[in-house]
């Protein structure tokens, strides 16, 4: 019997077209779901500027035009008053998932691995913007700024295309002056490469929130006895004839990982927070909108 020839670069391509394409309807209803459960919530952004809103009364003060008072206001007490309206320019939003090996590991304690989640709420995320006037784009992407209905599913797909692997890091990339910046991974690299990423940003500058990512098994070391562990990243293997006598260990060594992880983003004007990939996919949400409303 002769052996089928092996796939060439067209086949395979075609391929992962074809898994991209059967995995898009589902990963769009999943972050549908969870947007529509948190989008009770009132739009974070609004302030006084220009727009067609009506924002709110103030006191007139000197130097403001007199075309500005609201007479019907001003004639109900012995003040003047301006009527403001809401700002209604929209900000640009960049948005990060890591795609790096390490994202794929999930334990029997999770449902799904951290790159499906961080997928999950990135799209989700994105839903709730893009309902709010806002626009979005992939941070690094080529693609431009989305909005509108059909944003979400342009994002998804340019979001399912981009090749697996990478550093673990956000890309250096251009982002416009003040916009706003969400980066979701695991980030359990040493903690200098996270450092000089989100520096950047805040140098444009921008600001945002991180995201941490983190499978229970990788947060509580549910193991005993003798354990080997496997690197996803060219580690080597790790053999570990006592799992629970370096418990202890583990715990201060993560913590510090994530206590540095929020001085950094602190210190760039960023925030941030940790999410269990066992935990509700709508509450790290519900977290990470306000994080960007406040």
């Amino acid at each position: 019997m002769t052996p089928a020839p092996a796939a060439g670069p067209v086949q395979r391509s075609a391929h992962r077209a074809e898994a991209l394409a059967a995995r898009l309807p589902a990963l769009l209803v999943a972050a549908q779901r969870v947007a529509a459960t948190v989008a009770q919530g009132v739009h974070g952004r609004r302030r006084p500027g220009a727009g067609d809103a009506f924002w709110q009364f103030r006191p007139f003060l000197q130097g403001d035009s007199t075309t500005r008072i609201d007479w019907r206001q001003s004639a109900k007490s012995d003040r003047a008053f301006v009527r403001e309206r809401e700002w209604a320019t929209a900000q640009s939003v960049y948005l990060w998932r890591d795609a790096s090996a390490s994202m794929r590991w999930s334990s029997a304690l999770a449902a799904e691995d951290k790159r499906a989640r961080a997928e999950l709420l990135l799209l989700a995320l994105a839903a709730l913007l893009l309902r709010g006037g806002e626009r979005v784009r992939l941070l690094g992407a080529e693609t431009p700024a989305l909005s509108g209905s059909t944003g979400l599913e342009h994002l998804a797909e340019a979001l399912l295309a981009e090749p697996d692997g990478g550093s673990g890091l956000p890309p250096d990339a251009v982002v416009t002056r003040y916009s706003r910046v969400v980066l979701i991974g695991d980030f359990l690299a040493p903690l200098e490469g996270a450092s000089a990423a989100i520096g950047r940003l805040a140098a444009v500058p921008a600001s945002g929130h991180v995201l941490q990512v983190l499978d229970p098994a990788e947060i509580d070391l549910p193991y005993s006895g003798r354990v080997r562990f496997l690197g996803l990243e060219a580690e080597a293997e790790t053999l570990v004839p006592r799992v629970e006598h370096v418990r202890a260990e583990y715990d201060r060594r993560l913590a510090a990982q994530v206590r540095g992880l929020g001085d950094i983003c602190t210190g760039a004007g960023f925030s941030a927070s940790l999410h269990r990939t066992s935990d509700s996919p709508e509450t790290a949400l519900l977290a990470l909108y306000m994080a960007l409303a406040a």
